[in-house]
C-alpha cells in the first residue's frame, strides 16, 4: 500500500502537501475521526478526501451542490486512471441502476452525488450494500441556516449517515464563521470532530475597495498595470459582455462567462481561459468554482458580492502560486445603495411567491398531489413571461421555494449522450441480421467506441450522423427506436437547468411559507450585507483585520498593503538608507528571494525604496545572486 506522500505524487505529481492538508488525511483515514475543515479559496480542500480514499479499500461518497464541479472533478479523476462516477443531473433508471451496482461491486473510487440524489430508495438501498471508507461533504456551509448558500437538502446528509455507520465524515468548506462551523459541526452530526483552520490571512494578496465614479477608466488602469491573468467579477449578464468588449477595444485579451450560455460555451471559455489563451475572464459568480489555476494576478469585483463570504472565496482566486497579487473592488454610491436594496428585491411578498408556485404547476400541467421527483427542464425568461413577472423577481421566489424545499433548480449543465448496449454479442449480431436497417449505426458505434457492454459511454451523435450521411434527428430517432426495442439504453444530452418538484404539487390555499425559509433567512442576509457595507465604507481599520475578524479569527497585526494600511503607513515610510540597514539585517541571517525581502520590509513601505537599495548594493558589490535567484551577502 502506497503512503499519502506517494499517492499524491503517483496521481498529482506533487511531491509535498499544502499546509493541513496531512494533518487533515490522517485525522480522517488514519485516525478514523470525524473532521471539519476550514480552508479558504485554494486550499487544496479535494486532495484531503481523494488522497485518503485512494490509500484505502473500498469507495469514497462525495456530497456536492454543484453539478458542474462534480463532473469536472470526476472527468479529473478519470484521466488519471482513477474509476470515479458522478450522479449529478439527469440518468436513465437504467443507467442509475448500473452505476450504483458498479459502486456496490466493482473498483469505482469516488461516487459524487448532489444532496436531492441521496432522497432516492435506490440510491440509499445501495449505499448500505456499498463498501464506503470516507464520506466527503465539500461546500458543508450549504448545511447551516446561518450560512451564505443554504440547501436545506443537505439536512438529509445526517440520515445517510446511520446507512453507513462508523464511516468518518470529513465536512469541508472555504468560508464559515464560528457560529457557522458549529451548525455545520450539530447538523452533519460529527462526533467529537477535528476542526482543522486554516487562517485567512493571505500575506501576498492586496485588497482595495476604490471609491470612483469612472470605474471603467480603473479597470482599464488596473488590467494594464498587472500583467497576467485576472478575473473581473461582475452582477449582470450584460456587464459581462460590456466590460468584456471594452477591454477587448483597448487591446486585452478578454471574454465573458455567465450561465446563460450553453454548456459548450462555457466550457470552451473556461479552458481558453486556463489555458492563458484568454487573459482576462469578465464573468458573473457562476464562475471560478474548483477552477485550479494558481497564476491569477488580480481580481477585480465591479461592485461587492453580497456577502463576504463569496466575496472573499472570489477574491481569493488571485495569487494562490504565493506570488503577489491583487483583488480590487470598484465601488461608487449606486453601487452601495443597491447593495442596500438588496434585500428587500431579494424577498418579494409572500404572496407572489405563491403565485409563482402556482404558475410552476399550471405551467408543467401537474395534478395537485402529484410531481414528487419529478425532473423539468427549465427556462426562466419563458416561464417569467408565462407568469407575468420580472425574471429577477421570479429568480428570488424560486429561491424562497427551494430554501423552503418545495422545489429545486439546478445550473445549467452538458450531458453528453451515453450509450450502454443492454444484449450480449451474440444476441446483438442476431439483432443485426434480422434488423438489417440498424445494421450500419450498430456497426458504426461499436468501431467508434470501446467497453460499450459494461458501462455507459459518451457518445459524438454529431460525428456519428456525418459518418453515416444522415442528420442529427434521424440519428436520434434510430437511437431511440434500438432504446424501445432493448437492444441500447440510450440517455440524451442536455444543456437545460433543471427544475424539480421535492413534494406533491400542493395546494395553495394549505402551504405556507415557513420562517426558516423567508423571514430567518432575510435576517441571515441582512446582516452579511451590513458586514459587506461596513467593509465597503471602511477607511482606517485594515482590510484583512475585517476579513478574518468577521470569521472569528483572532486579531491580526495590520497587514501593511491594503489599501488602507498604505495610506496609514504613508507618513511612516523609512529612508532609502534605513532600508538598506534593514536589507542586510536581514541578509546577515539567511540568503532570501527579492520578493521575500518585500515580504519581510515593504509590507508597510513602498517596494520601489526596496529596488533602490538592492541596486545599490549591487553597485558596492556588498550582496551578490547565489542559488535560485536568492540574495546574500558577498
Amino acid at each position: 500500500m502506497l503512503s499519502y506522500t506517494e499517492i499524491l505524487e503517483k496521481y498529482w505529481g506533487h511531491p509535498s502537501f499544502r499546509a493541513l492538508q496531512e494533518d487533515i488525511i490522517h485525522a480522517v483515514a488514519g485516525e478514523k475521526r470525524d473532521v471539519l475543515a476550514l480552508l479558504p479559496t485554494g486550499g487544496g480542500k479535494s486532495v484531503c478526501f481523494q488522497v485518503p480514499a485512494l490509500a484505502q479499500e473500498g469507495i469514497c461518497l462525495v456530497i456536492s451542490p454543484l453539478i458542474a464541479l462534480m463532473n469536472d472533478q470526476v472527468d479529473n479523476l478519470k484521466s488519471r486512471g482513477i474509476h470515479a462516477y458522478s450522479l449529478g443531473g439527469k440518468f436513465t433508471i437504467g443507467e442509475l441502476d448500473r452505476i450504483l451496482d458498479e459502486c456496490v461491486f466493482g473498483q469505482v473510487k469516488f461516487l459524487y452525488l448532489s444532496p436531492e440524489r441521496l432522497q432516492s430508495d435506490l440510491v440509499r438501498e445501495r449505499i448500505t450494500r456499498m463498501k464506503v471508507n470516507l464520506l466527503a461533504i465539500d461546500e458543508a456551509h450549504c448545511i447551516s441556516q446561518w450560512g451564505y448558500d443554504f440547501r436545506p437538502q443537505y439536512l438529509q446528509i445526517s440520515e445517510i449517515r446511520k446507512l453507513i455507520p462508523g464511516v468518518p465524515c470529513l465536512a469541508l468548506t472555504a468560508s464559515a464563521t464560528a457560529k457557522v462551523a458549529a451548525d455545520i459541526a450539530e447538523k452533519l452530526e460529527l462526533m467529537s470532530p477535528v476542526v482543522f483552520r486554516k487562517s485567512f490571512f493571505r500575506d501576498n494578496l492586496s485588497l482595495f475597495v476604490v471609491d470612483t465614479e469612472k470605474k471603467a477608466d480603473y479597470l482599464l488602469k488596473v488590467v494594464k498595470k498587472n500583467p497576467g491573468s485576472g478575473l473581473v467579477y461582475v452582477n449582470s449578464r450584460k456587464d459581462a459582455k460590456v466590460l468584456a468588449d471594452l477591454l477587448k477595444n483597448n487591446g486585452v485579451s478578454s471574454d465573458h462567462y455567465h450561465a446563460g450560455l450553453s454548456a459548450v460555451e462555457r466550457s470552451t471559455k473556461q479552458q481558453d481561459w486556463i489555458a492563458g489563451k484568454t487573459r482576462v475572464m469578465v464573468c458573473t459568480n457562476a464562475f471560478g468554482m474548483g477552477i485550479d489555476k494558481a497564476d491569477v494576478r488580480f481580481v477585480v469585483h465591479w461592485g461587492m458580492s453580497s456577502s463576504l463570504e463569496a466575496y472573499y472565496q472570489e477574491a481569493g482566486r488571485a495569487g494562490r502560486d504565493g506570488n503577489r497579487s491583487f483583488a480590487v473592488s470598484l465601488m461608487n454610491p449606486s453601487d452601495l445603495d443597491r447593495l442596500k436594496n438588496a434585500v428587500e428585491e431579494a424577498f418579494p411578498e409572500k404572496e407572489v411567491v405563491k403565485r409563482i408556485y402556482s404558475m410552476l404547476g399550471s405551467y408543467y400541467q401537474l395534478a395537485y398531489g402529484s410531481g414528487l421527483g419529478v425532473y423539468k427542464d427549465f427556462d426562466l425568461a419563458t416561464f417569467a413571461a408565462y407568469c407575468k413577472l420580472p425574471p429577477r423577481t421570479v429568480f428570488n421566489g424560486l429561491q424562497i421555494l427551494k430554501n423552503d424545499a418545495l422545489v429545486d433548480l439546478t445550473e445549467s449543465v452538458f450531458q453528453p449522450s451515453r450509450v450502454l448496449f443492454l444484449q450480449n454479442s451474440t444476441k446483438l449480431y442476431e439483432f443485426q441480421v434480422f434488423n438489417p436497417k440498424f445494421d450500419p449505426l450498430i456497426r458504426l458505434i461499436l468501431r467508434s467506441y470501446g467497453g460499450m457492454f459494461d458501462e455507459y459511454i459518451k457518445i459524438d451523435e454529431w460525428m456519428l450522423a456525418r459518418k453515416l450521411s444522415v442528420t442529427v434527428d434521424s440519428l436520434r430517432a434510430q437511437l431511440r427506436l434500438l432504446a424501445g426495442m432493448q437492444v441500447i439504453d440510450y440517455a440524451e444530452q442536455s444543456d437545460k437547468p433543471q427544475l424539480a418538484f421535492l413534494t406533491e404539487r400542493l395546494v395553495e390555499n394549505n402551504f405556507h411559507i415557513s420562517k426558516a425559509a423567508y423571514e430567518d433567512r432575510k435576517l441571515v442576509m441582512e446582516n452579511q450585507l451590513n458586514a459587506v457595507i461596513a467593509y465597503c465604507e471602511e477607511k482606517k481599520a485594515c482590510r484583512f483585520e475585517r476579513i478574518c475578524n468577521y470569521f472569528d479569527e483572532p486579531e491580526i497585526a495590520r497587514c501593511g498593503h491594503c489599501d488602507n494600511c498604505l495610506e496609514f503607513f504613508k507618513g511612516q515610510q523609512l529612508s532609502t538608507e534605513e532600508i538598506i540597514k534593514k536589507i542586510l539585517e536581514l541578509l546577515s541571517e539567511e540568503a532570501l528571494t527579492v520578493d521575500e525581502l518585500k515580504h519581510h520590509i515593504s509590507l508597510r513601505f513602498h517596494e520601489k525604496q526596496v529596488d533602490e537599495g538592492l541596486q545599490w548594493l549591487f553597485g558596492q558589490e556588498q550582496v551578490r545572486r547565489g542559488i535560485a535567484g536568492k540574495i546574500e551577502l558577498k
